[in-house]
């Protein structure tokens, strides 16, 4: 890959002004000297868009209605013109090597369209590091597209990075989005990752080169409902990516046999998910209705 190749960095926002100068900040002041940065603001209602008409033609500013984070990475994406894409959200913070490396790592190989990396967990400040009580998988080269195909992929990738540790080459991000979008329960970037894991090779880097503010509640695998969480995620996008990519239904089925666990050990599912869970159902053969259910019943009776 040639040392001038675009890098884009594509910020979602929504609601995060006291957050939003530091993470243009910190994505504009990269080592590597070919970086556009999009800033997407999905409705924010407080002062974000303010921050972002402050920066003028320093980045490329997208106002929206609110739609939700898939929309938000739709938006950004259509909005660059790089050749690698790298999302961040707005409440966390790029390293100053983080584009560089990311080349560097590509290379000139083409077959490799994802990269994604580690990320330090730091506390809301952004000053003291925070044990994640958790490590990532080891880096190196990854072809799973035969294993995610086969149905498993937690025993090859049992951890994956959130959406500021995720970055494409332009040309797989191309055959992935737009995703499907919907305002209220909408996909996250699980989405991503599953179908570029599915579609491609890739790189896991061992350097983590983004801090993962951790605040509130954002930190998934810190929140007390996180099962229940999960179980919205997982139906979504067992449920799309079965739609979009039906030579996936052994991984999709599996998910989703989570995902329908996960909502019976929290009380059954919500009404805003019955009907993805009933058309999901409904793409089933008879053998797979019952391994799905049986999967399920497994998943609502783990502690």
């Amino acid at each position: 890959m040639k040392d001038n190749c675009l890098v884009s960095i594509a910020i979602n926002n929504y609601n995060y002004g006291r957050f939003l100068f530091q993470a243009i900040d910190s994505s504009l002041n990269q080592s590597y000297p070919n970086v556009e940065v999009i800033v997407v603001d999905d409705g924010s209602t407080d002062n974000s868009r303010e921050i972002i008409a402050s920066y003028g033609d320093k980045i490329i500013s997208v106002f929206k209605e609110n739609g939700g984070q898939a929309s938000a990475f739709n938006a950004g994406f259509a909005a660059s013109r790089g050749e690698i894409i790298c999302f961040l959200d707005a409440d966390d913070l790029c390293l100053p090597q983080k584009a560089a490396e990311v080349v560097k790592a590509f290379g000139d190989r083409t077959d490799l369209e994802w990269c994604f990396h580690p990320l330090t967990w730091v506390d809301g400040e952004a000053t003291s590091s925070i044990d994640r009580g958790f490590n990532y998988p080891p880096a190196g080269e990854y072809d799973l597209r035969e294993h995610i195909k086969g149905g498993k992929l937690r025993d090859k990738l049992p951890v994956l990075p959130s959406t500021s540790g995720l970055c494409f080459r332009r040309s797989l991000l191309e055959k992935i989005l737009p995703m499907p979008e919907a305002k209220r329960i909408g996909l996250n970037d699980g989405y991503l990752e599953f179908t570029a894991i599915a579609l491609s090779k890739g790189l896991l880097l061992d350097q983590e080169l983004t801090l993962y503010r951790v605040h509130g509640s954002n930190a998934y695998s810190m929140r007390k409902d996180n099962r229940l969480v999960a179980a919205r995620i997982l139906t979504l996008t067992a449920y799309w990516m079965r739609v979009n990519y039906p030579f996936l239904s052994k991984f999709t089925n599996n998910i989703f046999a989570a995902a329908l666990g996960a909502f019976w050990h929290s009380g059954g599912v919500e009404p805003e998910y019955q009907e993805f869970v009933k058309k999901y159902f409904s793409s089933l053969t008879p053998r797979e209705k019952i391994e799905v259910n049986a999967r399920a019943i497994y998943n609502r009776l783990k502690p």
